[in-house]
């Protein structure tokens, strides 16, 4: 089934693989879309433990990610990616970025023959700087118009809350993109909808590697001129790389863009500043590790980035300096003076 076939119809059948706070909260989203319009669906989530499933199951909860947040009863969830994905015409991937495609491998037997997968991570494949829907697409065999991707300013837990939200859903296929922001459209969560995959991808991939630098900055106590100023130059960095990439500008001024970057920067809601922040206080990489209880993209895809960014021929101080601190070439009292330190040139010039 095409996307101009399906229309306006909505899936009755959704599939979620991830049981963190996004996968859950996006999976809540879309329980929401339905009973605002009135449309029955039936919404499984894949998760590898155990505990995490019955606690869905039995007290409609996931209180290790979100806590005293009351799932809609539409909502199941069960270890056996099988039955989590036989028949569901919207697949949703929330999984680490690095353990991705492997576990495709292992999936795509059960995927529905026309599914739509749309992916919510934010991330780079070490190894081959892939990007996550590129990763879907290869282990998967499917063509553009099936593989989307979400985006924005989305701090799991205020959406969890339903504070109201803004957001993105592209695909390389309008018509995709409009179907899936017509699933996802609830009361609190709007989305918006563009067919620049690149620059929507490289917004959520970048901004992680600048919330660290600006977590490190308020651990060292650095004032708010400094993060503003990490902030917006490090905006200048993604987009410069979303445009060598084939990524549009208007992309980077967006809720993919800026708006994901302010977000992630400024929230003690989101993993990638709390991270910096703890790097910042002096914890050692392996202690923030041990600390942290969802990953932290920005650490794992750091060093893709910086190495995408090579082969591009874009620079990328802010990136270059949280990478070299990540790989210990660094140290965090080091960074500060390394943030702003391209030569002189005028603000515009690339």
């Amino acid at each position: 089934m095409t996307a101009d076939e399906r229309g306006s119809s909505s899936p009755s059948s959704v599939a979620v693989l991830g049981a963190g706070s996004w996968g859950t909260t996006f999976a809540k989203v879309l329980a929401d879309a339905a009973r605002a319009s009135g449309v029955e669906r039936s919404i499984r989530i894949w998760g590898r433990r155990s505990d995490v499933v019955d606690e869905i199951n039995i007290r409609h909860r996931n209180d290790q990610y979100l806590k005293d947040i009351v799932l809609p009863p539409n909502i199941t969830a069960s270890t056996d990616v099988s039955e989590v994905l036989d028949g569901a015409e919207l697949v949703v991937l929330a999984v680490p970025a690095q353990s991705l495609r492997p576990q495709l491998s292992d999936w795509k037997p059960y995927l529905a023959p026309d599914a739509i997968v749309v992916s919510l991570m934010k991330g780079l494949e070490l190894g081959t700087d892939s990007r996550m829907s590129e990763v879907i697409a290869e282990e998967l065999g499917l063509p553009p118009e099936r593989v989307a991707v979400v985006s924005g300013p989305n701090l799991a837990m205020e959406i969890a809350r339903q504070e109201p939200t803004a957001s993105v859903v592209a695909c390389r296929d309008e018509a995709t993109a409009s179907w899936i922001a017509h699933c996802c459209t609830a009361p609190y969560f709007r989305p918006y909808t563009s067919t620049d995959v690149v620059g929507v991808e490289i917004g959520g991939i970048v901004k992680n590697v600048i919330a660290l630098a600006v977590g490190i900055c308020e651990g060292k106590q650095m004032g708010d001129n400094t993060k503003a100023s990490v902030i917006t130059r490090g905006l200048a960095e993604t987009s410069r790389l979303a445009l060598a990439l084939g990524g549009e500008a208007h992309t980077m001024a967006g809720l993919a863009g800026l708006g994901d970057l302010v977000a992630t920067c400024s929230s003690p809601l989101s993993r990638n500043h709390t991270a910096g922040r703890l790097l910042g206080e002096g914890l050692t990489l392996e202690q923030v590790t041990a600390r942290m209880t969802q990953t932290a993209e920005g650490i794992k895809s750091g060093h893709a980035v910086h190495e995408l960014a090579g082969k591009v021929g874009v620079e990328m101080p802010i990136t270059a300096a949280v990478v070299a601190v990540l790989e210990g070439k660094m140290s965090v009292d080091e960074l500060g003076p390394r943030l702003l330190s391209r030569e002189l040139k005028s603000e515009g010039d690339n």
